[in-house]
């Protein structure tokens, strides 16, 4: 499929009786299952692992580093900070507020606490990103392809994020949903999706990119010869514009209001030793690593970047293309933690689909037998990073 083919129409829909969204939900039934039997896999080992060590797999996944803030806005609002010996000031304003807000809510009308609310949360907003990659996966290279999609990034190495109280797996969720409306032709539903990732993290910028340029593209490639874009044949498209930002611009113009300056957010974010730097960064900290740890690290982001790379050549759709590049780009960007790179990048599904691709044409038992190991690889190394370092 061609980067810049028109996108489909979306699938016409029954009167009311969800019969699309059941078959829809037949076909990923496998993926679904490999998914949760990859995670499942994921929590057991850790489970053991932590045991071992005299540690809570509970406590793990609920309630150290992002978590804890998350579940500290969830239980009292913004507001508070915290000053280190350097001077540096960590400010719950750098975590977006969807999650919080959903943990709130599910708390208040269940016995679960916040923090369990969070695990609740991105354990069922995982579930549903892997219904948004196999439906990808199956729209693009086919059923096989969709179900490695969805294994793939269960199996990940740093996939025990998608099972801990983080936001990840609820962005991943809004912005493959919203990045699939975009490919069907759903543009109001695209940008409601888009406007909701940007309420939950920052790199939602990457799902409203996708939106923008994906209506830019359609506009231009449905002008008259020599005349104007056809405005009145795009109207719910232009609403699906107009809605995609206002999550993401309503945050960042709300800390402006309560800090007293437009550049808050990103001050917020300063405080933390975070920011955009063009790579300068993460250039010094390959510096420093020095040889051999540092080449193997430069060879790993060689290895991100060839899968971009190769799925544009071979014709990955753009809306996926201008995703997967933001969040990619964003992630590589960044200065601060370098050990938080991996899970910046966990988001970027589309970097996956050759591999998925690639593996959909192997025969099954091939094709089991590798997601199997690599599913075993990925529950041992999250076990013991996560009793170790962890995700920052």
């Amino acid at each position: 499929m061609n980067d810049l083919a028109p996108f489909r129409a979306p699938e016409p829909t029954g009167p009311g009786d969800g019969r699309p969204v059941r078959a829809a939900l037949r076909r990923a039934a496998l993926a679904l299952l490999a998914y949760a039997a990859i995670r499942a896999l994921g929590v057991l080992v850790l489970a053991a692992w932590s045991a071992a060590h005299g540690k809570s797999w509970h406590t793990l996944l609920t309630a150290r580093w992002d978590s804890l803030w998350y579940t500290r806005v969830a239980e009292q609002g913004y507001g508070y900070s915290v000053q280190l010996a350097n001077g540096d000031v960590h400010s719950n304003l750098a975590f977006f507020p969807l999650l919080p807000w959903l943990e709130r809510g599910l708390s208040a009308v269940t016995p679960l606490s916040a923090a369990d609310a969070g695990l609740a949360v991105s354990w069922l907003a995982s579930l549903a990103a892997a219904w948004a990659l196999y439906l990808t996966g199956e729209r693009l290279h086919g059923p096989r392809a969709g179900v490695a999609l969805a294994a793939l990034w269960a199996a990940l190495p740093v996939g025990i994020v998608q099972s801990m109280a983080y936001s990840e797996s609820l962005f991943t969720a809004l912005a493959a949903w919203g990045v699939y409306c975009v490919l069907t032709g759903r543009w109001v539903t695209a940008g409601v999706l888009a406007s909701l990732a940007g309420l939950t993290r920052p790199v939602g910028a990457a799902v409203v990119a996708a939106v923008w340029l994906s209506a830019a593209v359609t506009l231009w490639r449905d002008r008259p010869a020599g005349g104007a874009p056809r405005w009145g044949r795009h109207r719910r498209m232009l609403l699906g514009v107009l809605l995609a930002p206002l999550g993401w611009c309503g945050y960042f113009l709300w800390v402006a209001a309560e800090q007293g300056g437009l550049t808050a957010y990103l001050d917020v974010q300063g405080g933390w030793g975070n920011g955009f730097d063009g790579g300068r960064a993460f250039a010094a900290f390959l510096w420093d690593l020095g040889f051999p740890a540092g080449l193997g690290l430069l060879a790993g982001v060689a290895l991100v970047v060839w899968l971009y790379v190769l799925g544009a050549r071979r014709g990955q759709p753009l809306p996926l293309l201008v995703y997967g590049g933001v969040v990619l780009l964003l992630a590589l960007t960044a200065k601060g933690y370098f050990g938080s790179k991996p899970r910046l990048m966990m988001p970027a599904y589309p970097l996956l689909l050759p591999l998925a691709a690639g593996l959909a044409r192997w025969r099954p038992a091939a094709a089991w037998t590798v997601t199997a190991l690599v599913s075993v690889g990925s529950a041992v190394y999250g076990a013991v990073w996560l009793n170790g370092s962890g995700p920052p």
